[in-house]
């Protein structure tokens, strides 16, 4: 089988943790923390800024809309960057040996127009990116298959020829019915392994 043209790196969960859940268990208990996600739509309202709305004012609004729960909510935007964290060292790692392999490797990820630029300021590693589909900048989220189609259009690469990894199922068989190739993302070494049986890299490059 030929080798993919290019990696597909979603970045929540795969590159970096992405778990609000953990921080409002911290912050609340588990069983207040899902009584704040089921009466307050919260997660909705994340949807909608990773869609492109502005995320202070939507974060502020929702918080006016709920205000039970007004100071919990706000900390979506005062604490964001604890809930976005830590990178996932090993990912990180397979981003750099692709790029030193002169493979391009590309993001396509739910995330903020306000909320990506914060993160760059705080993971160096996501500047590495030969280009980086942010849903935010595109208006539309995953699965929708319109963001697959834009990235298609964009980088001008057959689906078969791209390697797509994302740990959110739904996305990957969207991806899949357009013929991407794809891997479920649960740990940096399965993916490691997976670019090895791709042929992208070696055993040792992929730190195995």
């Amino acid at each position: 089988m030929t080798r993919p043209e290019a990696v597909v790196f979603d970045i929540g969960n795969v590159l970096l943790h992405w778990n609000p859940e953990g921080f409002y268990d911290r912050r609340l208990g588990e069983a207040r923390r899902r009584q704040l996600f089921a009466e307050t739509g919260i997660e909705a309202m994340n949807a909608a800024v990773d869609a492109g709305a502005p995320f202070r004012a939507t974060v502020e609004a929702h918080a006016a809309a709920h205000p039970v729960w007004a100071e919990d909510i706000l900390c979506w935007y005062h604490n964001w960057i604890e809930m976005a964290a830590p990178r996932i060292d090993g990912s990180v790692a397979l981003l750099r040996a692709l790029r030193a392999k002169g493979v391009p490797v590309l993001a396509l990820t739910n995330f903020g127009i306000d909320t990506f630029a914060h993160a760059l300021t705080h993971y160096e590693f996501l500047h590495e990116f030969d280009r980086a589909f942010v849903s935010g900048h595109m208006g539309v989220i995953k699965p929708d298959p319109e963001i697959y189609r834009q990235l298609e259009a964009e980088t001008g690469i057959a689906p078969d020829r791209l390697l797509f990894a994302d740990d959110r199922a739904e996305n990957i068989e969207a991806a899949a019915v357009r013929g991407w190739r794809v891997h479920l993302f649960t740990d940096w070494q399965g993916w490691a392994a997976r670019l090895v049986a791709e042929g992208l890299l070696t055993e040792k490059e992929a730190g195995l």
